[in-house]
């Protein structure tokens, strides 16, 4: 349950290279109600607010994970991500994650220089330091997700192909790679939204029944918002849909 909900945050909290106009703005928050199974399991929420970094402009944004009710007495999760994006490149400059899963802590935070290529990473928990090199342009869990919204040609790509960003995680790069399935229609407690569909490539064994076992819909408009999720595991499944939002940049497009 605890590697479930981890998961799903991260997805959450990681929607589509070079800069273009922003999906989003300061302002904008949304929550994600998850389950499992028939389970309340948690929530998951998204906020972007105004920073200034090395005395440039940037967003703040700030990923928040917990389960609720029964789910919260089983197993308890408080996960708090955050990440600062310079406004201009869209690339990430810091990043802080602080995590309670079921009594395993985390208390890390992240220093980009994207200039030379490296990452340092602040252990609070351990007391320790290191420094890694990156490819240029990585992303952070966080910062991938708000990059990805604003992939310039995402309106363009074919079913079948697949968009690959690098991610910095848990001390390492990895490419994180993006399907696209191909659109389709929901029915959501707003209304029918049109869709982009897309599978991220997971790994396979004791949480996920194959690779792509993960499957997001993605809203077909300028916001480019996570409107749900769905996972089939080894065992059961679980489903986040989009509970509630405000302060979106451009108008949430709803079908008759």
């Amino acid at each position: 349950m605890k590697k479930i909900i981890l998961f799903l945050i991260l997805i959450l909290t990681v929607s589509f290279d070079s800069h273009n106009d922003d999906a989003y703005d300061v302002g904008e928050w949304f929550k994600f109600r998850i389950h499992y199974g028939f389970v309340n399991a948690g929530y998951a929420t998204l906020e972007v607010k105004d920073a200034t970094v090395n005395n440039k402009k940037a967003f703040h944004v700030i990923g928040k994970g917990y389960t609720t009710g029964m789910s919260r007495f089983f197993f308890k999760v408080d996960d708090l991500y955050e990440s600062y994006i310079d406004k201009e490149s869209g690339n990430p400059s810091q990043f802080v994650r602080k995590i309670n899963e079921g009594g395993y802590t985390k208390s890390q935070e992240g220093f980009f220089n994207q200039s030379s290529n490296k990452i340092l990473v602040k252990d609070y928990k351990n007391k320790n330091e290191k420094t890694f090199v990156i490819p240029k342009n990585t992303q952070d869990i966080l910062s991938a997700f708000y990059y990805l919204r604003n992939y310039p040609s995402i309106d363009k790509i074919n079913p079948g192909e697949s968009i690959v960003i690098d991610m910095f995680f848990d001390d390492e790069t990895t490419k994180f790679k993006l399907k696209f399935i191909g659109r389709q229609d929901i029915t959501t407690k707003f209304g029918v939204v049109s869709s982009m569909v897309f599978r991220p490539l997971v790994q396979s064994g004791r949480v996920f029944k194959e690779q792509e076992s993960l499957t997001v819909w993605i809203s077909d408009d300028d916001n480019r918002l996570p409107i749900r999720i769905k996972a089939e595991l080894a065992v059961g499944s679980i489903k986040a849909d989009l509970d509630a939002f405000k302060g979106l940049k451009n108008p949430f497009k709803i079908k008759n």
